[in-house]
């Protein structure tokens, strides 16, 4: 992955920030957690009834979202585990659809497209921006959450588009996304596209990428996978998270009023 696109952070932003700044390792523990949930959601609906599943995803989605809004600024621990639950639910979410429902994986696509862009819509409306720099409120910390739930679920809708109803196949899939998400990153450095746009279109794309070759890894070579088993890359991705998010908190930059986040 080369360089993805960095939101430069306005002059005088607010003391106590909510999110991590953008660097390449944001972007690394990013598509971990993405692979990781994908992972996970597969390995418990085989595991435990779909319904009891989701209800569990659903639970500790809701507490890691009170702790990421109870935490007074950024912590690296809160903020990933958050992602992390996002990552699990956002996954049952859109598989729910296709599996329980029957619907397919282009409509929900679609479906899931049409939502995010309405979130961004009455996110912008209401606060006049979109920049992850600006999370400094209560209202624009929810906006910031569900559309980073609907990012994933239309990720996951996206990812499975490609790889099943388009007989791509998860690794072919896997590489497809990796060249994607080179897009935004050239088109913000070298066509001037605005840096915000650059960063959602890439956070977008995230998702089924990481979703992609987990899928590859963890399915059974009858899928075109590896067989390693979703247990496997789930536990595998969540070391992986634990040690990128290790490494964020001990070099993440100091807040504004000199300390480091805790």
């Amino acid at each position: 992955m080369i360089d993805l696109p960095r939101i430069p952070a306005p002059t005088g932003r607010p003391r106590h920030r909510k999110v991590p700044e953008v660097t390449p390792a944001f972007w690394t523990t990013k598509v971990l957690t993405t692979g990781m949930g994908e992972a996970t959601s597969d390995y418990l609906v085989h595991q435990i009834l779909p319904v009891v599943a989701v209800a569990l995803g659903a639970v500790g989605l809701g507490a890691a979202l009170a702790l990421q809004f109870a935490a007074r600024r950024y912590n690296p621990w809160i903020y990933w585990l958050a992602v992390a639950l996002v990552a699990i639910f956002g996954t049952m979410a859109a598989d729910f659809l296709h599996i329980e429902l029957r619907i397919a994986y282009v409509v929900s696509t679609v479906f899931f497209a049409i939502a995010l862009a309405a979130v961004f819509a009455v996110w912008y409306g209401v606060e006049r921006t979109l920049s992850i720099h600006t999370i400094n409120s209560p209202r624009r910390e929810a906006f910031y959450w569900l559309t980073v739930m609907t990012t994933f679920a239309l990720g996951t809708a996206a990812g499975d588009m490609t790889a099943t109803t388009l007989h791509l196949g998860y690794f072919v899939s896997g590489i497809l996304f990796t060249a994607l998400i080179e897009v935004p990153a050239i088109a913000h450095r070298w066509l001037g596209l605005n840096a915000v746009v650059s960063f959602w279109f890439a956070y977008i794309l995230t998702r089924p990428l990481g979703a992609s070759f987990a899928d590859w890894l963890g399915v059974s070579h009858q899928r075109g996978g590896l067989s390693w088993g979703t247990g496997a890359v789930s536990i595998g991705a969540a070391i992986l998270i634990a040690g990128a998010v290790a490494y964020l908190a001990a070099t993440q930059p100091a807040s504004p009023d000199g300390a480091r986040a805790k």
